[in-house]
């Protein structure tokens, strides 16, 4: 973690506020000064403020379910960040682990702990999300069989990671489908089906890894994730 976050982190200070305390020479690791806010810390260092040593508060971890017209952002836009939304202290020192679009609603995770949140984003992880999809047109069978295989994306040079795709329970139109991926492209899942003719007409996230999002959570509701779901992310 920086240092200048990890004050702020433990303190009351802005982020201007621990820079200068550390331009001031007010601040030093395991006994030395550091004047550079980008230095790399961690737990077991000692950090002192003026001779007081510091301890930064304990991570969060929380799940929304993203209403629309909100952005995963922490800053506002021509719509405004969802962060508004979660009442915490400090609400825009987190960072939102998976970002939805501004037109798609369900689970998102927020929190401060930057390692915990690679592990989710991280490609290399290969981290599954579920969405469910309404689709203009009605699936062809054949597609869940090219899904599997990876599909080519307009202005990729490779194929998508293999992807689960099912007609959801009780639909007997065909329009309404379970994606699951392991990537993260731009827009993938809308670019997944224009890619075979088809086109997206509502998106809604279920599922990060063992993460589900539970039915009595509404729309702007939030919530502290249990012990166990933090866990389940490694």
């Amino acid at each position: 973690m920086r240092l200048d976050k990890f004050i702020c982190k433990s303190t009351e200070l802005s982020r201007n506020e621990a820079k200068s305390l550390l331009k001031q020479g007010e601040v030093r690791v395991n006994g030395e000064v550091i004047k550079n806010p980008a230095t790399q810390v961690h737990e077991n260092n000692e950090i002192t403020v003026d001779g007081q040593s510091l301890m930064a508060r304990t991570s969060r971890y929380i799940m929304m379910n993203k209403p629309l017209d909100t952005i995963c952002s922490n800053v506002d836009e021509n719509h405004p960040s969802l962060l508004h939304l979660v009442e915490v202290d400090k609400a825009f020192d987190l960072h939102i682990a998976g970002r939805l679009d501004v037109d798609t609603t369900g689970l998102v995770l927020i929190t401060d702990d930057g390692r915990w949140s690679h592990n989710i984003i991280s490609p290399k992880k290969l981290c599954k999300k579920t969405y469910r999809v309404w689709l203009r047109n009605s699936l062809d069978e054949a597609i869940i069989e090219q899904f599997k295989l990876g599909v080519q994306l307009q202005g990729e040079s490779s194929l998508t990671q293999p992807a689960q795709l099912i007609v959801a329970e009780g639909c007997d139109d065909k329009k309404e489908v379970l994606l699951t991926i392991t990537e993260g492209k731009y827009h993938q899942v809308k670019r997944m089906f224009a890619a075979v003719f088809n086109r997206v007409v509502g998106l809604h996230r279920e599922q990060i890894g063992d993460i589900v999002l539970p039915d009595d959570l509404a729309l702007g509701q939030w919530r502290h994730l249990t012990e166990e779901e933090v866990n389940s992310v490694s």
